[in-house]
């Protein structure tokens, strides 16, 4: 496994944790302030992100796929 890939899998297990943490308490009061935690579409939009991040490394090996296209005008 190469070391951006690990990366990645530790990143998205972060976000993984946070998901959780935002839906169980999204909002929350101590005394008379009441607190609010990161914006759950913006952790959501991130994880999709991560995992084609992960996916393209995992199906290619981190090497991107060049190819060569000729437009035909007919």
């Amino acid at each position: 496994m190469n070391k951006k890939l690990a990366q990645l899998q530790e990143r998205l297990e972060l976000y993984y944790k946070a998901e959780k943490e935002i839906l169980l308490r999204q909002k929350y009061r101590i005394g008379n302030k009441e607190l609010t935690m990161a914006d759950l579409s913006a952790v959501q939009e991130q994880i999709k992100k991560l995992e084609t991040e992960i996916s393209v490394l995992e199906k290619n090996g981190g090497k991107r796929c060049v190819k060569r296209v000729i437009p035909l005008d007919f």
